[in-house]
């Protein structure tokens, strides 16, 4: 085999004494997954039943004006809905961080999101049209009435254009040309565009005034995420930086592109963080220090000091490198499920690419393992862009940790997580040389979302069941 496709690995490696690993207890993780589906099942047949006590059943089976309104009705109905669930999902609310992870609840975020606005959209278009063809009146006419002369059509106007700039703003296109602070900050209007939306509802729709009780419940229900969205995504994390006075006092240089930030405070060891979660962090340090930005903590807390690393890849990581001691930071979190609680197997082993080898190495030092049991994957572009070498050193020379290096550009041809040094390899075969015995490892991963995939489907052909497969995605 030619050095150029051998992961180069460690021989002889120095004893260090095992740490007992935690263990994930199942049924908690169970317990949790139900009660946030449960949650989302009985406020969609809620739903469902509104439309059905408002006649919705006999108006579909009318065949006139008022099937198209009634179809208008159960489409707006079940936009709320789902405009309800995306606010939550993003609220941080214990129950859906827990039951579904960070990344499960991005992904239903964004679908949500979509199919919410596509079932408002048709809300609009069939109530339009039915209103019209009752009054034998031109849709746009009946369009133009609503908007001026209904209770709270105005403000439901300024409240769609707003959901309509985050909706362009979110497709995948868009988005790679916008910066991370920019698609930010519009995005915090769509929470501006659901409080304008509401109004009318209440004021004007059928299935709310002449219900007494549907009134209440969506009172109740839009009231109850309001209060958690100041609870969780301000209260709370207001609250804690208070009590942790959290202040930077180091700033240096990780690699030829990288950046380390460490910070201080007060009983921190009382902080509910694990190695391998992440906090949105603001830096009060001039203006635009309200732009959070999230990174994964970079070492095992523990030491009275927090430290995060990040690549400098635009305006908010570079903006760490500038960042002096002593300067004040609010934090958000802690989030993520990327755990060593999710450990279920004896040995470890750990695939990053990029800033992804952050949360990797926090894992590492704060996980149990016996020397040779824990396997670090590194893939880089180039030598300079390597991040944590020093932390991943210590780790080799004090508690025997393997570690690799999958250095250098794509290999045309090759699974598409290599780099062209290792072209000779397949990629469950090289998973399978690095670690022989696979099926007693746990394997955690962290990058962009298109390079895990590729791992995670080479894991499965080497023979990982997907319970021991560990993911978060890095993206900024």
């Amino acid at each position: 085999m030619t050095a150029t496709t051998t992961v180069p690995l460690p021989v002889e490696l120095p004893a260090s004494r095992p740490r007992r690993a935690r263990v994930v207890r199942p049924r908690a993780r169970l317990g949790w997954n139900l009660a946030a589906t449960a949650l989302i099942w009985l406020s969609s047949l809620a739903v469902v039943a509104l439309w059905v006590a408002g006649g919705g059943i006999q108006s579909l089976l009318a065949m006139d004006a008022e099937t198209l309104n009634t179809l208008g009705r159960l489409c707006g109905l079940v936009s709320a809905n789902l405009l309800l669930y995306q606010v939550l999902l993003m609220a941080r609310v214990p129950v859906f961080e827990r039951g579904f992870g960070r990344d499960g609840i991005t992904r239903m975020h964004r679908l949500v999101g979509f199919w919410s606005f596509a079932l408002f959209s048709a809300h609009i278009v069939l109530q339009t049209l039915g209103y019209a063809a009752a009054a034998s009146v031109n849709p746009i006419v009946q369009l133009w009435e609503f908007v001026w002369d209904y209770p709270g059509m105005l403000l439901a106007t300024a409240g769609t254009g707003l959901l309509l700039l985050v909706v362009a703003t979110s497709l995948r296109r868009a988005r790679r040309k916008l910066r991370y602070e920019s698609w930010h900050l519009l995005h915090l209007y769509g929470y501006l565009g659901v409080g304008l939306a509401v109004p009318h509802m209440l004021w004007t729709g059928a299935d709310f005034t002449a219900h007494p009780l549907a009134a209440v419940y969506w009172w109740v229900l839009w009231g109850a995420t309001a209060a958690a969205v100041l609870v969780y995504r301000v209260g709370l994390p207001l609250v804690r930086s208070l009590r942790h006075g959290l202040r930077v006092s180091a700033v240096t240089r990780d690699g030829d592109r990288g950046v380390a930030v460490t910070m201080t405070g007060r009983a921190l060891h009382r902080m509910p963080v694990r190695a391998g979660q992440f906090f949105v962090w603001r830096f009060l340090d001039g203006p635009g220090w309200t732009r959070g930005h999230p990174f994964s903590l970079a070492a095992a807390p523990g030491g009275g000091s927090l430290t995060i690393a990040a690549r400098l890849v635009g305006d908010g990581t570079e903006r760490l490198a500038s960042v002096r001691p002593g300067t004040r930071v609010l934090i958000e979190g802690p989030y993520g499920e990327m755990t060593t609680d999710a450990r279920t197997g004896r040995k470890l082993l750990l695939i990053g690419a990029g800033a992804g080898v952050a949360p990797l190495v926090a894992l590492a030092e704060e996980a149990g393992w016996a020397p040779g049991e824990a396997t670090l994957l590194v893939r880089d572009h180039t030598d300079g862009d390597a991040l944590r070498r020093a932390a991943i050193a210590r780790l080799e020379r004090d508690r025997g940790l393997r570690y690799g290096a999958l250095v250098g550009p794509r290999a045309p041809g090759a699974s598409s997580w290599l780099p062209v040094g290792h072209a000779g390899w397949k990629g469950p075969d090289l998973l399978r040389y690095v670690a022989p015995d696979l099926e007693q490892y746990d394997v955690y991963l962290c990058g962009p979302g298109p390079w895990m995939d590729a791992v995670r489907t080479d894991l499965r052909r080497a023979g990982v069941v997907s319970t021991r497969i560990h993911a978060e995605s890095f993206t900024v």
